[in-house]
């Protein structure tokens, strides 16, 4: 997610996190954020790098869901030439990479269960053995991790080590979802209208107070992505304007709102309803898929596919 540096926001849930974050990052303890997907946890990780002694030191992130299960120990810890087929050179992991610094290990709960053996052992001695080499290396490297799943539940189905569950948890962190800071929307809201119009090289899109209202009503299961994906279509389609609640995507109207379509009494072709409108999206946009599924409130894969549907071309 495209984000902040910095978080945003002065809601008592979190300033709460935040300060206990402040605090734990001069010890040298293992951390693990939990938190729904979205919510900003690799902001705090960087917020407790960035406030402890190895504040100098380099911060890397590493997806754990990202690394290919074959290759993930390579990928982790590095490999020697010759450790494996087109293994040519020396390979250095994350954990070499993040030397002197932090490795923020997110989803940490999709690592395979050998590659936790390993990290337990490092975590342990600080010590780690690259794929194929002889010798083993010491690192002083610091592991944050961050987590969407319930780890324990994770533990007791058997796909999470119980050793390494409560190795990573000595200072157990939780990023509140939006909907518990809903106070801090308007400062958030405005900083990604802000963003986004200058990224986009627009005039910034401002919140009417009665959209903001209607927003304060959303559950926002998304988190801060959902929110500033919302921004970016705003600040793109209504540049320079005040947003009112007819403004809003279809599911965050109010009902009845003006906005809203009325069945026909006679019915109507909806195949024809549903190409029609991909043609105006694709029009206002200039033939540009991806704008213009945003404004439909489609994926453009999805996108894409009613467009060959309905044998649509830009």
């Amino acid at each position: 997610m495209s984000s902040p540096t910095h978080l945003i926001g002065h809601s008592s849930a979190l300033t709460e996190v935040v300060n206990a974050a402040r605090l734990v990052a001069t010890a040298d303890v293992n951390v693990l954020i939990s938190g729904e997907t979205g919510t900003g946890k690799e902001l705090l990780g960087r917020l407790i790098h960035d406030s402890g002694p190895r504040a100098e030191g380099p911060f890397v992130s590493l997806n754990c869901a990202s690394l290919s299960a074959p290759l993930a120990e390579s990928q982790m810890f590095g490999h020697c030439r010759g450790a494996f087929t087109d293994a040519n050179r020396d390979h250095e992991g994350f954990v070499a990479r993040a030397e002197g610094g932090t490795l923020f290990l997110d989803e940490v709960g999709e690592l395979p269960l050998d590659v936790q053996a390993k990290l337990l052992r490092f975590l342990e001695s600080g010590e780690y053995q690259p794929l194929g080499c002889g010798r083993t290396r010491h690192s002083g490297t610091r592991i944050l991790a961050a987590t969407n799943r319930d780890l324990s539940a994770e533990v007791t189905a058997g796909r999470f080590r119980e050793d390494l569950y409560y190795r990573l948890a000595v200072v157990p962190l939780e990023m509140p979802p939006l909907r518990r800071r809903l106070e801090d929307l308007p400062e958030l809201a405005a900083h990604f209208l802000a963003d986004m119009a200058r990224r986009h090289e627009l005039a910034p899109a401002r919140l009417g107070r009665r959209a903001l209202a209607r927003l304060a009503q959303h559950s926002w299961p998304g988190n801060l992505r959902e929110l500033r994906n919302l921004c970016e279509r705003l600040a793109i389609f209504l540049p320079g304007r005040e947003v009112g609640p007819d403004n809003l995507p279809l599911e965050l109207r109010p009902h009845g709102s003006a906005a809203s379509f009325a069945l026909p009494a006679d019915g109507l072709d909806l195949a024809a309803v549903e190409r029609d409108l991909i043609r105006q999206a694709l029009k206002r946009t200039g033939g540009n898929q991806t704008r213009a599924a945003r404004l439909l409130g489609l994926s453009r894969d999805t996108l894409i596919y009613r467009m060959k549907k309905y044998a649509l071309r830009t």
